[in-house]
Formats: C-alpha cells, sequence, structure tokens
C-alpha cells in the first residue's frame, strides 16, 4: 500500500525528526514552602467550595484533580487548554503568582509522586498525605473529571508512595503535625499527665491529636465539634469528654492547651472568650495551639495576657528537629521516585507510539 501522507512518509525515514509530544500534564499550588499561612488559608477550600472550584478548573482542562491540605493546595491539570496560573488564581479570586509554583510534563508528575510519598510535607515521611492524595483522585474520579492521563499518573503516585515508605524506613516513628502539635504544649507545660487538653474538631487531623495526647499521658481530653454526635463518637472510641460546640465557653477554663484541627469558614474563638476564661483560672496559663487551615483561632488571642497563641508555621522548629534520624533514608526515596517517573515515560512514548502508527495508518488508506 502506498502512503498517501507525505508527513507520514518522513516519519518512517526519519523518526528521530519527529519527537514524542511532552506530557501533557501540569501543577499549580502553593504550600508551606512557598507561601506563609495567613496567604495559605487564602486558597484554602472551605466546605461547599469544591464543586465550584472544579467547575471553573474543569474549563481550563479535561481532567483536573484538587488536592487541598493544611500545608498546600493543589491543582493538577492534563489536557491543558490556557495558562495554569490564571486558572489557579481565577478559582479563588486572588493574586497570588509571587507564592506559587508550576511544573509541567515529567516535573510536574515527579511533583506529585513526591507529594504522595510524603517528600515534598512539612513533616517528611508523614502517612497521612497518602490518603489525601488518594481521596483527591478518587473525588476528580467520581465527577468525570480524571480520565487515562490523570488516572495512570495518580495511581503511580501512589504506588511510588507506598514503595517508599515500606522500602526505606522513612516513615518509621511516625511523625505528623498532630505530634508535633502535642510536643510542643509538652515543651510549654512540661509533664501534661495532669492537664486538660481541648481539641477543636472531630476529624481525621483531631483524631491523631487526641492519640498522641493520649501517649503523652493526658487523661483529660475535652473534645468539641460543631456536630455534637462526632464528638461523643471520637471521645468514645480514643477516651475523652465530648462537648457540643455551643458550649464551648463553658468548657474553655478547663482547659491548659487548646489544640484547633477543624475546617470552619470563621474564627469559632476570639480574644475576649479566651480572656473570660483565663479570669477563672487566675495565674494558669493557657496554650493554644491551631493546626488548622484557614485558621480558627482568632490571632488577636496573641494579645491577651496569659494566652499563648501558635500556628503550623510555629511548628517547623520542632519538626527539623524530629526528622534528622530520617535524612539517611532520602536518597533511597528519591531513587524509587526517579525509577517510578521513568516507568511513567517509558509508558508515554509507548502510548504516543501507538497513537502514530494508528495515525499512520489512517494517512495510508
Amino acid at each position: 500500500m502506498t502512503l498517501a501522507c507525505p508527513t507520514a512518509r518522513a516519519f518512517l525515514a526519519h523518526p528521530q525528526v519527529f519527537p514524542p509530544a511532552p506530557l501533557d500534564f501540569a501543577v499549580v499550588g502553593l504550600n508551606h514552602q512557598t507561601a506563609p499561612v495567613e496567604v495559605r488559608e487564602r486558597a484554602a477550600v472551605r466546605a461547599g467550595e469544591e464543586d465550584a472550584i472544579l467547575t471553573h478548573l474543569s474549563r481550563h482542562a479535561r481532567e483536573v484533580m484538587l488536592l487541598a491540605t493544611c500545608n498546600r493546595t493543589e491543582v493538577y491539570l492534563a489536557g491543558i487548554q490556557g495558562d495554569p496560573v490564571s486558572a489557579f488564581e481565577g478559582a479563588w479570586g486572588h493574586a497570588l503568582d509571587e507564592h506559587l509554583y508550576v511544573y509541567r510534563g515529567d516535573e510536574a508528575a515527579a511533583h506529585l509522586y513526591r507529594v504522595a510519598a510524603g517528600l515534598d510535607s512539612l513533616v517528611i515521611g508523614e502517612t497521612q498525605i497518602q490518603g489525601q492524595v488518594k481521596r483527591a483522585w478518587q473525588a476528580a474520579h467520581a465527577r468525570g473529571l480524571a480520565g487515562t492521563l490523570l488516572n495512570k499518573i495518580a495511581q503511580g503516585a501512589l504506588a511510588a508512595g507506598k514503595r517508599v515508605r515500606s522500602e526505606t524506613g522513612l516513615s518509621d516513628k511516625v511523625v505528623s503535625v498532630s505530634s508535633a502539635a502535642v510536643e510542643l504544649a509538652q515543651a510549654a507545660l512540661g509533664d501534661l499527665g495532669n492537664r486538660t487538653a481541648l481539641i477543636l474538631g472531630a476529624g481525621e487531623t483531631a483524631e491523631l491529636t487526641l492519640t498522641h495526647l493520649r501517649a503523652a499521658g493526658v487523661r483529660d481530653v475535652i473534645v468539641v465539634n460543631r456536630t455534637a454526635e462526632r464528638a461523643r463518637q471520637l471521645a468514645e472510641r480514643l477516651g475523652g469528654r465530648a462537648c457540643a460546640a455551643e458550649y464551648l465557653h463553658e468548657a474553655l477554663p478547663e482547659a491548659d492547651v487548646v489544640i484547633a484541627s477543624s475546617a470552619a469558614p470563621h474564627y469559632v474563638l476570639h480574644g475576649p472568650g479566651v480572656q473570660a476564661a483565663l479570669t477563672q483560672r487566675p495565674e494558669r496559663p493557657m496554650f493554644l495551639i491551631d493546626i488548622s487551615v484557614p485558621r480558627i483561632l482568632n490571632p488577636e488571642i496573641n494579645q491577651v495576657p496569659g494566652a499563648h497563641l501558635y500556628n503550623l508555621d510555629d511548628l517547623t522548629a520542632i519538626v527539623s528537629r524530629n526528622l534528622q534520624s530520617r535524612r539517611a533514608a532520602l536518597p533511597q526515596a528519591e531513587a524509587i521516585i526517579r525509577e517510578s517517573v521513568a516507568e511513567l515515560m517509558r509508558w508515554h512514548l509507548t502510548r504516543e507510539a501507538q497513537l502514530v502508527r494508528r495515525g499512520l495508518a489512517l494517512a495510508s488508506d
């Protein structure tokens, strides 16, 4: 059969002149390394906003995945149409360019692989991010926003993260934001055995926090949540007292340490409330640690005498100190990421070659 297409004939004669198309994949986002918490919370995903954000982003790409955690907000795009940065800023309505990073092609895939492995986290090697990536991908799939390319890359990232954790020991002696918050409380208060802790929230991070508080010797924990039933379930499961959100100010005077890890559209605790609580516990300071993004403890609390307020960015020094023992595992972890990305690119090249062959077949008819 004679080839009717000159381009097809040229490809067969000189295939090296026609390199495969680059991986049509990009990520744009910000994290704890590029933006302080007051900027990160401007790009947070609040309850009820996810559908609108994904609808906007889907106008700029055929496939979209949104990954939002306490330390990062990232958008992964495949089949890109237009500028990823403009798409990101348009979704949140803020000019964030100076805090954003953008990776394309295999660099974008490598970034997601590193994220899933916990190598890009505030707490290197932490395990919570693996589940967060999986849920982000599942949410994209459920909305019809995950196609062949995004599915392949997300599955590869999860597999690479699992390999890093199982083969390197990077996640041994798990260090998390929750454990760092508890360690900060210990540094401030000493022995926590006779202290009362109050947790704001009843989600996954709150559960981790309560677990670490128990391990640190705290016997009295109050769990406060907007949904009283969720607070009760968590308190019963791990030991503690449940408190409905409307009774927060009644319970607050008991608390030596408050750890906030809840998603709320506004501040749930302000300076006057803390000041009123402290008047009922003279000479006894209160330490408050806000690991929520957006923050739910008003920064004005730090101006109240006897109140000591910390946020996610204040945990950095503790985390860095705790991770020294993990540094030796990083080269092996990075080697696994490179190997996994190389495997992805081999798949991509094979797929592109198959597409070219199909095109040649059509052109020759």
